[in-house]
């Protein structure tokens, strides 16, 4: 028997990222990695940049790499409000290391709080974009 589904929708303000269906997700919330499958109880969560993974329970996942936003789990329908996210497949490498590189050398060289805490975040969503496209991240 197959396992129950949850519908998943990922948006952004510039468009609808995902419309799908899927057994599992698992979500980058502020405070930890956040599993959902059917049935889950209603809630409402930040999330931070990180990669969220989708697909059957027990198996290889698909990946999408966000920056953040508020995730709703009500009536096994997941909503994603994602500040940006990016299918694995649409993700370009080359500029996800090379952004990877500035925001360490930013961090190396920061003159403020405000720089160091901008350079932490460009980082952070480097470092879920390159994971979210299969490659390794120290």
């Amino acid at each position: 028997m197959a396992a129950p589904l949850i519908r998943i929708e990922v948006i952004t303000p510039e468009r609808t990222v995902l419309w799908d269906r899927t057994e599992s997700i698992i979500a980058p919330a502020l405070d930890g990695y956040l599993g959902i499958q059917a049935n889950h109880a209603p809630m409402v969560a930040g999330l931070r940049a990180g990669v969220l993974f989708y697909g059957p329970v027990g198996a290889e996942k698909r990946r999408m790499a966000i920056s953040g936003g508020f995730l709703e789990v009500a009536d096994n329908h997941v909503t994603i409000l994602a500040d940006t996210a990016e299918l694995a497949h649409e993700i370009d490498v080359e500029r996800a290391e090379r952004a990877l590189r500035r925001a360490e050398k930013r961090l190396r060289d920061f003159s403020s709080d405000v720089d160091r805490i901008r350079a932490e975040f460009a980082l952070n969503r480097a470092m879920a974009r390159l994971q979210a496209a299969g490659r390794k991240v120290y």
